[in-house]
């Protein structure tokens, strides 16, 4: 028998609509996940974020090496909207992605559309209670 539990990373490895948020998770492809995700064209990630104001440098490192695979992210900023800095939306607009943020509960909604037009999007979703 092996050695015990292995821990791994959160991850969904394909693009699928998230079908239901709130209680702090997310409910997308016969699954749920507690936490932030990232969806992105290689899959859906656990995200260890829990509010827009503590993004740091490490938390948008998955986003901009995959940026060259989609051209829209939406960001989820929590149950408010909350404004993306100046200079990290002029950080991704060089990376050639349009960003909006928004409410998550929008943000699914937008994604959930925008996935279903088989749009090149992506989103980056802060759980809400």
């Amino acid at each position: 028998m092996a050695g015990g539990i292995e821990i791994r990373a959160a991850h969904f490895p394909g693009r699928a609509p998230i079908d239901a948020y709130g209680n702090g998770g997310f409910r997308f492809a016969d699954m749920s996940h507690r936490g932030s995700i990232l969806c992105l064209p290689s899959g859906i990630h656990g995200w260890d974020v829990s509010g827009f104001g503590e993004l740091e440098e490490a938390d948008l490192a998955r986003m901009f090496d995959e940026a060259s695979e989609f051209d829209i992210l939406l960001v989820g900023t929590g149950e408010q909207l909350i404004p993306m800095p100046a200079e990290l939306r002029k950080r991704f607009r060089e990376a050639g992605v349009a960003v909006e943020t928004m409410a998550t509960g929008a943000a699914v909604r937008t994604y959930n559309v925008l996935l279903a037009e088989d749009r090149t999007v992506a989103a980056a979703l802060i759980a809400v209670d």
